[in-house]
């Protein structure tokens, strides 16, 4: 066992799979030589040289391009974009061309491509660096989107993401990348992409959330906790596709249902799991199903941001309200 952060357990989940398949490939604005923005890719062309980790020129619509030429001709590309809210003039290559090519060809041509980012808020940055967008690239048949929460499962869903016969969005919430530290296996392992994970169990309320927002609940669950209210926490790990089941058993058990993400509240992927919720155990609701998420507006810049994140506050005031409805 290692003792790693996220950044670090993406790192070796990359250096291995490399190691492992030499189809795999890594590039990106700035991930050969500097090893990324964040340095999630650090060291990996000293290791396998320039043809298997390199920098592309600034262009998202080149990376992901010539990214899916890479991965129908039998190489696995793993791509990375700068920032997420840089990702929107490659988005014509990635539903057009990368998200459809399955269907296009009837199933015989695949895109065994990864397409990683910075994901969310939380760093005070500048304009189109903390969109939280996973619901648009949710909405494209095609496609699958996974935000790991923790070192253990940035890991594992990344190995499955390269694994995995289509594309993969892989958005990494960055203001947790170096957060905390947590055991991770040193061998390849895999979590399975679609499947959430029962984080805590609970009577009284199940609250479900991903990415950055699964540490901002934990510390209101263990305030709540103290004062007899009792939190069933999912981790959703992939937005999609969705684990529907466990959502509805959940949720048959407590009776009540929030989620909770940075994203803007509407057309979300918390609207989603409440039509879940409405449509797999309505009759078990003791509330109407409820979200906690971001306003309406761009994420402020810097300072202001602070007014638009979720905090374990308003996620207790949330919870108490749904107990006493």
């Amino acid at each position: 066992m290692g003792i790693l952060n996220n950044i670090e357990a993406l790192n070796q989940a990359l250096d291995q799979m490399m190691e492992k398949d030499e189809k795999v490939v890594v590039y990106g604005e700035d991930t050969g030589f500097e090893g990324g923005v964040f340095r999630a890719t650090k060291g990996l062309q000293a290791k396998y040289g320039k043809d298997r980790c390199f920098d592309s020129p600034l262009t998202e619509a080149g990376i992901i391009g010539t990214g899916i030429g890479m991965a129908i001709n039998g190489m696995k590309p793993v791509l990375e974009i700068q920032f997420q809210g840089f990702l929107f003039p490659g988005l014509n290559q990635l539903f057009v061309n990368g998200a459809r090519f399955r269907n296009r060809t009837r199933g015989r041509f695949t895109v065994p491509m990864v397409v990683r980012m910075p994901y969310g808020g939380g760093i005070r940055a500048l304009e189109h660096h903390s969109e939280s967008i996973e619901a648009m690239l949710a909405h494209v048949p095609g496609l699958k989107v996974v935000i790991p929460s923790n070192p253990y499962d940035t890991k594992g869903l990344m190995i499955s993401a390269i694994k995995d016969p289509d594309p993969v969005i892989f958005l990494e919430p960055k203001r947790i990348y170096r957060a905390f530290k947590q055991e991770v296996p040193e061998e390849i392992y895999e979590v399975p992409i679609g499947k959430a994970r029962i984080l805590k169990e609970g009577n009284d309320i199940t609250v479900v959330g991903w990415g950055a927002m699964i540490p901002e609940i934990q510390l209101a669950v263990k305030d709540l906790e103290g004062e007899g209210i009792s939190v069933e926490l999912i981790d959703l790990r992939t937005i999609s596709p969705i684990d529907k089941e466990a959502i509805e058993n959940s949720v048959k058990k407590t009776g009540r249902f929030l989620v909770v993400h940075e994203a803007v509240k509407s057309f979300g992927v918390g609207a989603e799991l409440i039509s879940i919720v409405n449509e797999k155990a309505f009759l078990h609701l003791e509330c109407p199903p409820t979200r906690l998420t971001g306003y309406d507006i761009t994420v402020p810049l810097a300072k202001g941001e602070e007014h638009f994140m979720i905090n374990p506050e308003k996620i207790k005031s949330k919870i108490k309200e749904l107990i006493n409805y």
